[in-house]
């Protein structure tokens, strides 16, 4: 029963602007307002807007608040003046609990931004370990609605309501004032184009949402953001990683400094690292039309081998997808997906599907 889901400060705004709603990991939220196809479009080519106001901020704070962050993270957390830092939160097993995003405000004090499905996990996991630091963790996620602004014009757009926001690097965070409340701006994206997020406290963020709509933005759903975010080449937590998983076998080895100081998963790592993964995730391209699914199985030579965990059709490359398949699969083999009951051929490519611009 959608009274039952959890709703975004700007659910009334969205449902105004034709917004289709849906349940999303309990969360009463737009899959799209336009056709995806539309969206897509206004991201790749000018700019979209999402409601993200379900992702979670976590408050890490203290004179141990680095220190105690490099033992959550698999990743070597940046300390630099505003600094962001992608990295995954792992089990002692080494394998994923969420990944999320750790932005320095100071040596003191770091808000991480999580997953909205894993928000109380992740909250309890950090409690539980910070009781051997001298740190504070508090959950700020009810606090805080968020905006994504995303596409080749967004930082320009964010400009005429924030001054100078262009000069902020990527991945960084820069604290603002905006409708008479103090909030953030970050510059990341889930997308694989330029884009901002920025977070304000409840009250105020219909008021930014009226501003963007005036500035011609296209409010965009879940549907085009998972298009986007799967063109990119990022995981979907929950489908692509999840705590059966490490980062390894989830593609993402890059994030795991195994030469750094200890690190909740470390041990593990090493030893499944040095044992070998018999599947990982692999980027699948169909050659025939269809579009696949999560859950379609793979083939190759004959012979079934994984499946898919995330699957669409992407207006650019047409049918896309990711699933675990055997190791040994290289990038160029041919495969071929199961699509109702129908074997469709496809090859084994590199991703990102689609190259960054920035």
């Amino acid at each position: 029963m959608t009274h039952e889901l959890k709703k975004t400060a700007l659910c009334a705004a969205c449902e105004k602007a034709g917004g289709k709603m849906v349940d999303f990991h309990g969360w009463f939220l737009p899959v799209q307002f336009d056709s995806i196809i539309a969206e897509h479009k206004a991201v790749r080519e000018a700019c979209g807007m999402f409601d993200v106001s379900h992702m979670g901020q976590l408050r890490v704070k203290g004179p141990q608040a680095l220190h105690f962050l490099q033992y959550i993270s698999c990743n070597i957390i940046k300390s630099g003046d505003s600094e962001g830092t992608y990295f995954h939160i792992l089990t002692e097993q080494g394998t994923i609990i969420d990944d999320a995003i750790a932005f320095c405000l100071s040596l003191q004090e770091f808000l991480v931004v999580v997953n909205a499905a894993c928000i109380d996990e992740d909250f309890a996991w950090f409690t539980k370990q910070a009781k051997a630091f001298n740190v504070a963790v508090t959950n700020e996620s009810d606090q805080w609605s968020m905006i994504a602004l995303q596409g080749p014009t967004a930082l320009g757009v964010a400009d005429k309501i924030l001054p100078g926001i262009v000069d902020l690097p990527r991945f960084h965070i820069k604290q603002i004032e905006l409708f008479g409340a103090k909030g953030y701006v970050t510059r990341t994206g889930y997308t694989g184009e330029d884009g901002v997020e920025i977070m304000l406290p409840n009250g105020q963020i219909e008021a930014l949402w009226n501003t963007l709509v005036k500035l011609g933005v296209k409010p965009c759903g879940l549907g085009a953001r998972d298009v986007l975010r799967l063109e990119a080449g990022y995981l979907l937590n929950g489908a692509d990683a999840d705590q059966t998983k490490t980062p390894y076998e989830a593609n993402c080895g890059w994030v795991v400094k195994l030469a750094k100081e200890n690190f909740i998963g470390k041990a593990a790592l090493e030893a499944k690292k040095a044992a070998g993964f018999k599947t990982t995730l692999k980027a699948f391209k169909l050659k025939t039309p269809g579009v696949p699914r999560e859950g379609c199985k793979v083939f190759y030579q004959g012979v079934e081998t994984g499946v898919l965990t995330s699957g669409t059709y992407s207006p650019l490359f047409k049918g896309i997808a990711v699933g675990y398949v055997a190791s040994e699969i290289a990038v160029g083999a041919e495969v071929e997906i199961e699509i109702h009951g129908r074997k469709v051929p496809a090859e084994v490519v590199k991703t990102p599907f689609y190259k960054n611009r920035v």
